[in-house]
């Protein structure tokens, strides 16, 4: 009956459908370690609900599920939390299984916990990853290195070198298998073998190998995937790690700035979607011609990292009167450096700083 309703008034997840299961079978087969059992499994599961509480608006239960199933096998290739579980409860050691397994989920909801809780605002690399999102293929390995106890320089290391893989991955928008290029490094990393240079090694070797069925990722793909349309959010990211390269240039020691202290951040736009009063060079920009229009609106170097305040103040106003409010970030004061003298922004004025944040993103990320 669970498994079809619950008291929420909707589908209960794949995690709720598993803790009924195991319920049941304990019910079941428990014998005279029923009760103790029951005991066990409830009191792991009041744990797990207690940190889903703490960090589901960073992640939901499911997919930790899901990352439970990879750690549990060591295989990244699981891919059907109830169907490889179903086959487990019916098999000959179900209640070994059930207490075995739970302990596994209970420690992965423990160490995101900290991960995405004070690890997160405490530490830079693992604050920027998160910000990046989206990390399906390096969660698993996350979750170990906590079980593992691994040191948190090691952790920050691997975050560092993760966000590199799956930035790219994103920018390029490979249907190639990421899967299949890590699943043995990640096999390999185990309580025995606790060195995570052989993924880092890995995964750095990605990033500059030419041999086919490896360079998906390099940077040839990434140069030629960069010059294109990019995602708003992954646009937003690339700026917010700009303009931290910005601030940090000469400053040594320089505390970067986290992304939840830019106050709502949005794209903005330098040369406008539409055409200032509809006469786009009077107002400071370049004709908008089809060229314009295709290739340089929704680019990198038209882009600009703005509070939201300030970007609905500025909409699509004279180039001259943008220019005026570019005062807060280093990279908007940079786009005063590039046009100092000729305050046009035009095609020229675009690949100059398109050009900037290329060179950027192929030597650090």
């Amino acid at each position: 009956m669970f498994i079809f309703q619950n008291n929420r008034g909707k589908k209960p997840t794949n995690l709720e459908i598993i803790k009924a299961q195991f319920m049941y079978i304990i019910h079941l087969h428990g014998g005279s370690d029923t009760e103790q059992l029951i005991l066990e499994v409830k009191n792991r599961f009041e744990k797990i609900y207690k940190s889903i509480a703490s960090i589901e608006h960073r992640i939901d239960e499911d997919s930790v599920l899901l990352y439970t199933l990879r750690v549990y096998y060591n295989s990244l290739w699981e891919t059907n939390s109830i169907e490889k579980i179903n086959e487990e409860l019916n098999g000959k050691k179900t209640i070994q299984f059930i207490r075995d397994f739970s302990q596994s989920l209970e420690d992965s909801f423990n160490a995101l916990m900290f991960f995405f809780g004070e690890d997160e605002k405490k530490y830079f690399e693992i604050h920027s990853l998160i910000v990046l999102g989206r990390l399906a293929e390096v969660m698993p390995f996350i979750i170990k290195m906590y079980i593992f106890s691994i040191p948190k320089t090691d952790i920050c290391k691997f975050c560092s070198i993760a966000e590199i893989l799956v930035l790219r991955h994103r920018i390029i928008g490979t249907r190639a298998n990421i899967v299949s290029r890590l699943n043995d490094v990640y096999q390999k990393f185990t309580e025995k073998n606790l060195s995570i240079e052989p993924i880092i090694k890995r995964i750095e070797w990605m990033r500059n190998v030419k041999n086919w069925w490896w360079s998906y990722w390099n940077d040839k793909h990434l140069k030629e995937a960069i010059n294109g349309w990019i995602e708003p959010s992954t646009a937003k990211y690339i700026l917010w790690k700009y303009e931290n390269f910005l601030a940090g240039k000469g400053h040594e020691g320089y505390e970067p700035i986290r992304y939840d202290a830019i106050v709502s951040p949005e794209l903005e736009h330098i040369a406008p979607k539409t055409p200032t009063n509809g006469q786009p060079v009077k107002a400071g920009y370049a004709n908008y011609d089809e060229e314009f229009v295709n290739e340089y609106i929704d680019c990198l170097g038209n882009y600009l990292l703005i509070s939201k305040s300030q970007n609905c103040s500025i909409g699509n106003k004279p180039f001259s009167e943008k220019l005026a409010s570019y005062t807060h970030l280093f990279q908007q004061r940079e786009v005063q450096e590039i046009v100092k003298g000729k305050e046009i922004w035009d095609k020229d004025k675009i690949n100059d700083r398109h050009t900037k944040i290329v060179g950027y993103i192929l030597n650090n990320l």
